[in-house]
């Protein structure tokens, strides 16, 4: 099976414990920008925000690769849908067995045993995601007070004098 495409599918599915780690990381994240009370005063060695920069730079590659597994749910989803179309198409050419074998062998067709796209998202996110922004999120308070893209805020502080 591909996918679901009734619309409250099309949204991501969390479970409820997953989605209050992630309303929890998204309020710590929150006050973080604004620096309040997060330990904004925290003292931060260059190699300690050099370290906590390519911790950052790994997560946001994992929210790309979750941004592919969407692509490939919406895709894969759609060419299932289109497979409907064809199969009407090879009856009205006078094809059906060849119709009966795309319903047959293509139409639903799990993309990786059991698991149709969305299964893969949701375990995905509920499982190597919610880990990864959670070790990253616990380090980040722990050295910087929680606070985000330090690296990145120096390298700005340089280059802008």
């Amino acid at each position: 099976m591909t996918h679901d495409v009734r619309p409250e599918t099309a949204s991501s599915r969390t479970s409820p414990d997953a989605s209050s780690r992630v309303d929890a990381a998204t309020e710590a994240d929150s006050s973080a920008d604004t620096g309040a009370d997060t330990g904004a005063d925290i003292e931060v060695d260059d190699a300690t925000a050099e370290a906590l920069g390519k911790l950052s730079e790994a997560l946001e590659t994992t929210q790309r690769a979750r941004g592919h597994l969407y692509s490939f749910h919406q895709l894969t989803g759609h060419a299932d849908l289109q497979l409907d179309e064809a199969v009407e198409l090879l009856r009205a050419a006078g094809h059906p067995e060849m119709a009966d074998m795309v319903t047959r062998e293509l139409i639903g067709l799990d993309v990786i045993p059991d698991r149709w796209t969305f299964q893969i998202v949701e375990e995905y996110e509920d499982g190597y995601h919610a880990a990864f922004t959670g070790v990253e999120r616990r380090i980040r308070e722990r050295l910087a007070g929680g606070r985000r893209h330090l690296h990145e805020a120096r390298m700005k502080k340089r280059r802008q004098g």
